[in-house]
């Protein structure tokens, strides 16, 4: 954890449409949190600030509520479609020690064997980690890799405490030689109707 995921909750107890549209132009977001069976919190959260740490998959803030601390997950972000604008945040409450279920991005990284292309199939592994050890992303190397080759699930070294869950045998990664499209435009070469082809030449040759 670091300090830029200390966020300072406020309690809200006023609620609706035209609440959330206030809170947002104040420069807050609405948020609720739940989980380990406790009754669901409403809060606004600093806009800026958390939208910032949501930019990383699965952020995980320490909140600040009322002099309180609690630890969350974010599960969901729903933003306007149109102008990509954080209209609501969904919080999982998380405890120290405690293992979560999520999804991690997929970055490919190195340089396959020359005239190769190694093509990402999964964008994401399901696994099982600490809340408060939670990886950005997982690597996977193609360093050197041949045509044919392949990286599954299972192939992938995943954070120390982790655990798969993904199925072992999804493909991860495949080499292969790019496909070159080499049809090429002959219609310009063609004589045109009723032309022959010494008349076709003499103009080719006039130009």
């Amino acid at each position: 954890m670091s300090e830029d995921t200390k966020v300072v909750a406020e309690l809200r107890e006023s609620f609706g449409k035209g609440f959330a549209r206030r809170l947002r132009a104040a420069g807050k977001i609405p948020a609720v949190i739940y989980g380990h069976g406790t009754e669901p919190v409403h809060v606004a959260l600093p806009g800026h600030q958390v939208s910032l740490i949501i930019r990383r998959a699965n952020a995980l803030l320490e909140l600040d509520i009322d002099g309180k601390e609690q630890l969350a997950l974010v599960k969901d972000v729903q933003k306007d479609p149109v102008h990509q604008i954080i209209e609501h945040i969904d919080l999982l409450v998380v405890r120290k020690g405690e293992k979560v279920t999520i999804d991690v991005p997929l970055v490919v990284t190195g340089e396959p064997f020359a005239g190769t292309i190694a093509n990402l199939e999964s964008t994401t592994l399901s696994i099982e980690a600490e809340a408060t050890h939670i990886p950005q992303n997982i690597e996977v190397s193609v360093e050197g890799l041949e045509e044919g080759a392949h990286i599954t699930a299972a192939d992938v070294a995943l954070p120390k405490g982790s655990t798969l869950l993904t199925d072992p045998e999804t493909l991860v990664v495949a080499v292969s030689v790019p496909v070159l499209d080499l049809e090429e435009d002959t219609t310009a070469e063609e004589p045109a109707e009723g032309e022959t082809e010494a008349e076709a030449a003499k103009e080719d040759a006039a130009e």
